[in-house]
């Protein structure tokens, strides 16, 4: 018996619709729903314990994937089984995490999973906007204590038009990608790149997608109330003490105001703010240690934000010193490695990345492989944050997701300023070697500055910056060039990445409610001003792209052959590609133009003599002679019936002459007139229709021998039956063959 089922329908208001649905699958779960658009449907889950982890904070999994049975496919591999997230998943579950954390109690640690898979794909649905309403929904329908409902959206903007959770087609053609995640009141958390746009559009696009939110809001309240809301369950709260917090804040408040007030470095302020500390715990007896805990330390970290908040809140300074507008000092340098195609370092404050270009051929172009998209990133960029760079020694455990989602941010902050004909693959990887501050956006102008140093001919330099907001609902300040103490403290922190021209990526988290767009907008602004400030350091190292890509770096040059000659080019087992790549020390790769199946071919190399030998054997099977013209031709092999030639011009390029087109005179032997290596002249005719071969004739440009004549033509029938056999002095059949049986029995 299939259990009753619960509803409810979004219109998108454009004759699409997104269904979420309880009640039927995966009942054993604290929460499940089907969130389904057009084809494409996600199946969430949530699960959390009832008891409190033994740890400070919210031991909170999301976790997205996708299946390939989704999309009827196998997954790559021997085993033929989904492992490891891809990047894009990974990329997911930070988008729905980012949003979903914050809303959860503050001392709320039960161990906490939000599971989503994509069950069925859509290729007309981009399913991870999708994912963010589905987590929420689900949470919904639990009785886990969570703030308020949420969603995500993803908004495009084409031909001017905004448009909610557009497909992958409609997105080709948009100057937006942005996924906002919202509650019914407040924007939370914006992700996206953009084609060089004002702050005011970004402004517009947001307020476009946070309506469509509020109403997928509603839904996820209908769906709850019809499915019987359930009560929050009770869980034991962290400890309070308001009176032991007003005697923290009384011993350290001030002291920590006037050390944040002296503009130190991070070394020497947190050294300072230790020592206040043990100051504090100092104070108490040891029996009030032990029945305290780790009260002392919360209350001692909340007495020192307000400290820090209020400093800069009530005189314009922050912890380092600057006013609120200043940027940390920069110095910049390329070509710093010399082995590499491109490298430069980007220092800003204590913040300094180290980026390295290489380039390569379409054959290193990045794979994905996702049930919900096949393709390839011809520019791609990874980011690397080692223990070293912040001075701490932990384990390596791999890339994490926050350097997939940090490197992912820079690479869209950059891709949209790489030429459209740019001949090569490009992989940027960023070595982060120093970090209090915003790492990402120090990335993106190490990875400028490489690109440039490597001869890419980006349309325009990118700088980016990391921005902070404090408030108290009535004073509020924006932070340019935030550090990383001010990155959480702070009631918004955001990264923007830009042109001179305009914005084209950014990323925010935004923990202040009700947040203005006016207060918004003049924050980007303020962003706009700091992210000039950084691009014209840029452009004081290296003014534009270096002209041509270093002298040890790979030559790229493209050529096309029709179709039918690939086969040609490549040989049999591809001998003549593997035998020319080793000769002229160059790589070479073909692949086919899928709107005109042209082949491409790509010439990578080192030494311009081995790409310019591949191009004249490309150029030497796209020779075409013209019939009547005459062209200088090389003997490269002597037979008995003529003499194979090649073109000078088209090395390669072969064809016979034969001997009776030699000379005027009768030619009993062919070294009688050429030897192997002569050079000489011939006239092109075009297809002979007697031997459909091509004809050459060194005759025909000698003239004529005085008295000569011409023999007449062979009648070619003379003699001959019929049937075509020759007939002279026999009939058709001799007389005394005797049949095959009658030989037999003789």
């Amino acid at each position: 018996m299939i259990p009753k089922v619960f509803r409810e329908v979004i219109d998108l208001g454009d004759g699409r619709t997104i269904s979420l649905e309880t009640g039927k699958l995966a009942k054993q779960a604290h929460g499940s729903v089907v969130v389904q658009m057009g084809k494409a449907m996600l199946l969430c889950t949530v699960v959390s314990n009832y008891k409190q982890s033994d740890v400070d904070f919210l031991p909170l999994t999301v976790d997205y994937r996708e299946k390939f049975a989704a999309a009827g496919r196998y997954p790559g591999g021997f085993f033929k089984r989904e492992a490891r997230p891809s990047d894009g998943e990974v990329l997911t579950m930070r988008l729905v995490d980012r949003v979903l954390r914050p809303l959860f109690p503050k001392d709320y640690h039960a161990e906490t999973q939000v599971m989503i898979q994509l069950m069925s794909h859509d290729d007309d649905v981009m399913p991870d906007a999708l994912a963010g309403l589905a987590a929420s929904t689900v949470i919904q329908l639990s009785d886990i204590p969570f703030e308020t409902p949420i969603s995500e959206a993803r908004v495009a903007r084409v031909d001017g038009e905004f448009i909610i959770n557009p497909n992958r087609a409609q997105l080709a053609k948009s100057d937006i990608d942005m996924m906002i995640g919202a509650s019914a009141d407040s924007v939370m958390m914006v992700e996206g790149e953009m084609d060089e746009i004002s702050e005011e559009e970004m402004a517009d696009a947001i307020k476009f997608a946070h309506e469509a939110i509020k109403v997928q809001c509603a839904a996820q309240v209908r769906l709850a109330e019809a499915f019987g809301k359930k009560e929050t369950r009770e869980y034991e709260p962290e400890r309070e003490d308001e009176e032991l917090a007003k005697k923290i804040n009384d011993l350290a408040y001030d002291k920590c105001y006037e050390i944040a007030k002296k503009g130190t470095s991070k070394a020497e302020r947190g050294l300072a703010f230790s020592e206040v500390k043990e100051e504090v715990i100092a104070s108490f007896t040891e029996e009030e240690l032990e029945d305290f805990g780790g009260l002392i330390g919360k209350y001692f970290s909340k007495a020192q934000k307000n400290a820090v908040r209020e400093l800069t809140l009530a005189e314009g300074l922050r912890l380092d010193g600057r006013k609120t507008t200043d940027i940390r000092p920069i110095w910049c340098e390329v070509d710093y490695l010399p082995s590499t195609h491109g490298s430069s370092i980007f220092t800003r404050g204590e913040t300094q990345a180290l980026a390295t270009v290489t380039l390569g051929t379409s054959r290193e172009a990045n794979q994905i492989d996702m049930p919900s998209y096949e393709g390839e990133e011809t520019f791609y960029l990874h980011y690397n944050f080692p223990p070293f760079c912040t001075g701490e020694a932990r384990p390596l455990r791999g890339t994490s997701r926050r350097e997939v989602g940090h490197g992912n941010l820079a690479q869209r902050a950059l891709k949209g300023m790489i030429p459209a004909d740019c001949p090569y693959t490009v992989r940027v990887v960023s070595e982060v070697l120093e970090s209090n501050g915003s790492s990402s956006m120090a990335t993106v102008c190490s990875g400028t500055m490489a690109l440039m140093d490597a001869g890419v001919q980006l349309k325009k330099p990118v700088s980016g910056i990391a921005m902070g907001l404090i408030s108290d609902g009535e004073r509020y300040a924006v932070l340019s060039d935030i550090l990383g103490d001010e990155d959480h403290l702070g009631d918004m922190d955001f990264k923007v990445t830009g042109t001179e021209d305009g914005i084209t990526a950014c990323q925010m988290d935004i923990k202040v409610k009700g947040l203005s767009y006016e207060i918004l907008v003049n924050a980007l602004k303020q962003a706009r001003d700091g992210r000039l400030h950084i691009l014209s350091k840029l452009t004081d190292t290296i003014e534009a792209p270096n002209a041509e890509v270093k002298a040890h770096a790979p030559k790229m040059i493209n050529r096309r052959i029709p179709n039918e000659l690939i086969g040609a080019f490549i040989g049999p087992g591809g001998k003549n590609i593997q035998e020319l790549q080793k000769e002229t020390e160059t790589t070479i790769v073909i692949t086919e133009d899928p709107v005109t199946e042209e082949g491409i071919i790509e010439i990578l190399g080192t030494k311009p003599e081995g790409i310019e030998a591949v191009i004249a054997k490309i150029e030497s099977m796209l020779f075409k002679p013209e019939k009547g013209s005459v062209y200088e031709v090389k003997v490269i092999k002597m037979l008995d019936f003529g003499a194979v030639v090649e073109y000078t011009e088209a090395p390669g390029n072969e064809v016979l002459l034969h001997v009776s087109e030699l000379a005027w005179e009768r030619t009993n032997n062919v070294s009688d007139v050429v030897k192997l290596g002569d050079v000489l002249d011939v006239k092109y005719f075009g297809i002979d229709p007697r031997t459909r071969k091509e004809k050459v004739s060194r005759k025909a440009i000698l003239p004529k021998p005085e008295g000569f004549v011409e023999r007449p033509p062979r009648d070619n029938n003379r003699g001959r039956d019929n049937r075509g056999r020759d007939n002279r002095g026999r009939d058709n059949r001799r007389d005394d063959r005797k049949p095959r049986q009658e030989k037999k029995e003789d």
